[in-house]
């Protein structure tokens, strides 16, 4: 079954969410680039809101590789009591062009308690390898997703055999694994195929499809039940 994760930035869209029976809720502010930040105390509010009833993620923030720096994000976050923490693989330099990992895999550390997911972005061109460096560091899961938000979508920049060759090697390596990027219903059935765990959505759930607007009740459930109506016809 591909489980639904739900970007949100505030609990009144958490509970748009949450009663869409979405499977994550994925806290973000999507007006701050791919992985911005929320304020801790939003972050609070709504894990505690949630109260278990689904799994709750969050994102460190848009860092640049620097270890020191990563693991302090992500200790701040991981106090808020969310059930995963979410780590940009960021290359140096990767607004302007720069795409040297050396930096990235030098900085990835041992698990300090909290459940991280570490993110990938197809389109700063990611060596698969490291995939497995996740794995070796202690990462609970690996997701793709894409770094520039200019309106293309995670099929845009990735092919289905790239994409299936990393969720393949995240399989192999035991790591939770999700896709992500300006995905559209449209894109749920060829990307369901590839059996990730999840498939990750903001701008498709949100009011005129723009990812910096508020979500849409109506496009959440639409989601939804698209995922469900696959899973039914796959059992």
């Amino acid at each position: 079954m591909i489980r639904m994760l739900a970007s949100v930035r505030d609990l009144e869209e958490a509970r748009i969410v949450l009663d869409a029976g979405v499977d994550l809720i994925d806290l973000k502010q999507p007006a701050d680039g791919a992985l911005g930040a929320l304020p801790v105390d939003v972050i609070r509010d709504v894990v505690a809101f949630v109260a278990g009833r689904t799994l709750t993620s969050a994102t460190a923030g848009n860092i640049e590789p620097d270890a020191a720096a990563v693991q302090a994000a992500m200790a701040c976050i991981a106090a808020t009591g969310v059930d995963y923490v979410k780590a940009g693989l960021f290359p140096p330099q990767w607004e302007q062009g720069g795409r040297d990992y050396a930096a990235v895999f030098a900085g990835l550390r041992p698990p300090g308690g909290a459940r991280r997911i570490a993110v990938m972005f197809a389109d700063l061109a990611p060596p698969p390898e490291l995939v497995d460096a996740v794995a070796d560091a202690g990462f609970d899961g690996v997701m793709v997703d894409t770094a520039l938000k200019t309106g293309h979508s995670l099929p845009d920049v990735a092919g289905t055999e790239w994409l299936a060759a990393f969720v393949e090697r995240a399989r192999a390596r035991k790591l939770l694994c999700g896709l992500a990027g300006s995905l559209r219903v449209a894109h749920i059935e060829s990307l369901a195929r590839l059996n990730p765990d999840y498939l990750g959505f903001r701008g498709a759930l949100c009011s005129g499809q723009a990812r910096a607007q508020g979500l849409d009740a109506d496009a959440v459930r639409h989601v939804r039940d698209t995922l469900g109506a696959l899973s039914c016809a796959a059992a």
